[in-house]
C-alpha cells in the first residue's frame, strides 16, 4: 500500500497535489497548522506516526521580498527542514520528492538552464532554497528536486494571474515589466507532472529536475495574455493599457532572475512528452476560475 506524505497541503501547489495524489494510494495531508517544520522534532514524530512509503514536500517559505527582512524564518523553512524531512525519509528508507525554485539561479543565462547549470541566486529566498536542495541531496539516496518558475493557481492568493485580474477589475491602467523572461506554470500541471513521475523514483532515477509549462514570456507578455484570455471569458475588468516597463523602473527588496527558462528535456524524457503550452494551461485556468 502506498502511503504518500504530503507536506504542505495547503499551499497553491499542495492543495493540486492533494488531488493529483489520490490515485496513487494514501494520501496524508499535513500543513504547518498539524506540524512546526522549523521544530526537527515535530518532523520526525509525524513521520514515524504516519509511517509514509514516499514523502512529498510542497511546504515553503515563499514570500520572496519579505524573506529580505526574515532571513531567520526563510533558512529555517526552506534550508532546514527539507533536510530534517530527507533524513527521516532515508532513516525509514524511502524517496522524498522536493519542490525547488528557478530562483537558485542569477538569470544571466541567454539558453534555457539545465539541472547540472551553475548555482548563483540573488537573494534570501533563492539562497535558503538552494541549501534546502543541498540538505535534501545530502542526506537522501532516493531523492527528487524538482524546481520550477512563475507559478500560478486557483488555489493561490497572491498569485500574479490573480493579482493582475484584481487590478485590472479597477483600474484602467497597468505598469508590467517586460525584461524579464520566463515560463508561468499552473499548479495543476506541475501537480499531475509530480504524480507521474513519484512511481518512477528509484535510486536510479534520483536528482533533479525541472517542470515548468513550455513556451517563454515575459510578465508584460504573461499580462496581456491573461486580460486578453479573462475577457473572452467575461471576467470584469477596466483595463485599457498594459505599458512596459523596466525592472529598473519597478525595484524590489529582492533582486529576481531576469532569465527564468528551465530546461524541460530532461523531465519531459520520464514523462514521455513535453508539458502543456503555458497559454493553454492558462485559459484552461482562468475557465476552472471563473466557474469556482
Amino acid at each position: 500500500m502506498t502511503r504518500i506524505l504530503l507536506a504542505g497541503a495547503n499551499g497553491q501547489v499542495g492543495a493540486e497535489l492533494r488531488q493529483a495524489l489520490a490515485p496513487l494510494g494514501d494520501v496524508v495531508a499535513i500543513d504547518r497548522t498539524t506540524w512546526d517544520l522549523a521544530e526537527p522534532n515535530a518532523v520526525r514524530q509525524v513521520m514515524n506516526e504516519v509511517q509514509p512509503t514516499l514523502v512529498v514536500n510542497a511546504a515553503a517559505y515563499t514570500a520572496v521580498d519579505k524573506a529580505e527582512s526574515e532571513p531567520e524564518l526563510a533558512t529555517q523553512v526552506n534550508g532546514k527542514a527539507p533536510g530534517v524531512l530527507a533524513e527521516a525519509a532515508e532513516s525509514m528508507g524511502i524517496g522524498l520528492i522536493h519542490i525547488s525554485t528557478d530562483y537558485v539561479f542569477d538569470g544571466k543565462n541567454s539558453s534555457p538552464y539545465l539541472e547540472t547549470a551553475t548555482t548563483n541566486p540573488l537573494g534570501v529566498y533563492g539562497e535558503t532554497k538552494l541549501a534546502g536542495e543541498e540538505a535534501v541531496r545530502t542526506a537522501c539516496q532516493r531523492h527528487m528536486i524538482i524546481r520550477t518558475a512563475w507559478v500560478y493557481g486557483v488555489q493561490g492568493k497572491g498569485n500574479f494571474v490573480k493579482t493582475m485580474l484584481r487590478l485590472g477589475a479597477q483600474r484602467e491602467e497597468l505598469r508590467v515589466v517586460t525584461d524579464q523572461i520566463g515560463s508561468p506554470t499552473w499548479t495543476k500541471d506541475l501537480a499531475d507532472a509530480i504524480a507521474q513521475l513519484a512511481p518512477q523514483l528509484t535510486l536510479e532515477t534520483a536528482g533533479t529536475y525541472h517542470y515548468t509549462n513550455s513556451g517563454v514570456c515575459s510578465w508584460y507578455d504573461f499580462a496581456i495574455a491573461i486580460f486578453e484570455e479573462a475577457k473572452e471569458l467575461g471576467f470584469p475588468l477596466q483595463i485599457q493599457r498594459v505599458i512596459p516597463i523596466s525592472t529598473e523602473e519597478y525595484p524590489t527588496p529582492a533582486h529576481r532572475p531576469p532569465f527564468s527558462v528551465l530546461s524541460l528535456r530532461k523531465t519531459s524524457a520520464l514523462l514521455g512528452g513535453s508539458p502543456p503550452h503555458w497559454r493553454q494551461s492558462l485559459r484552461k485556468m482562468l475557465a476552472e476560475l471563473k466557474s469556482a
